[in-house]
């Protein structure tokens, strides 16, 4: 589908009465990757609430000359805060815009870039992350008690899956940032064709163990 067809099912299902998340998700449901963003159906619904019939572009005159505005540069910004995957076509097209301009806006006035997503085994809960500072303190008191015997003491003990499969690409992780803001993390969903569990054992200075669990084996976690 291209832009005006996809403008025109977001008219059929605002005269319908439905939300734009409603549509987002609809949206979603039917074309996938390919559907609009989230900000492009607001900003789309709202309009057709107005009372806009048309479903093609705004006049652009003088386009090249004003397009990079206080006022846009803050709009341009606010739709990137609010979807942080959102594509240059996509700004450029509510905002009624040229792509080169709207890099622009991004690149060299936001200073911002896209970014892929970096892999972590995964996202933690806030009970979970609650749980592992207070942890964290109580090691740090008795670090700070005696370093020496708390080095000498600490043998620290972990488990993994080690996946066999074929690294996806990140590129549909990408998301735009700031200058100086980390990479975007998400939890891996990969299925592998095959795996095997490893518990690591290791204090300050080696590994000391590392046992691999036997194949049709099964552990019980503590």
């Amino acid at each position: 589908m291209d832009k005006i067809e996809y403008r025109a099912v977001i008219k059929y299902l605002v005269l319908k009465g439905n939300t734009p998340t409603q549509i987002k998700h609809e949206s979603d449901s039917v074309h996938g990757d390919y559907a609009p963003s989230f900000t492009t159906v607001k900003c789309w619904a709202a309009e057709f609430k107005r009372g806009r019939k048309s479903l093609g572009d705004d006049e652009r005159s003088g386009r090249p000359k004003t397009a990079t505005t206080d006022d846009n540069i803050a709009k341009v910004h606010q739709m990137v805060l609010d979807d942080r995957q959102i594509k240059v076509r996509e700004i450029a097209e509510v905002m009624n815009i040229s792509k080169k301009r709207v890099c622009h806006i991004l690149n060299q006035d936001l200073g911002m870039r896209k970014m892929s997503a970096r892999w972590v085994p995964r996202l933690l809960t806030l009970d979970q992350k609650r749980v592992r500072m207070n942890i964290s303190n109580a090691m740090l008191a008795q670090f700070r008690r005696n370093k020496s015997e708390f080095w000498r003491r600490l043998i620290t003990v972990d488990k993994t899956w080690i996946h066999h499969y074929t690294a996806e690409t990140k590129i549909q992780s990408k998301q735009w940032t700031a200058k100086g803001e980390q990479a975007p993390k998400k939890a891996k969903t990969v299925i592998s064709t095959g795996k095997m569990m490893a518990t690591v054992f290791w204090d300050s200075h080696k590994v000391i163990l590392i046992d691999y669990l036997q194949k049709g084996k099964t552990i019980t976690g503590a």
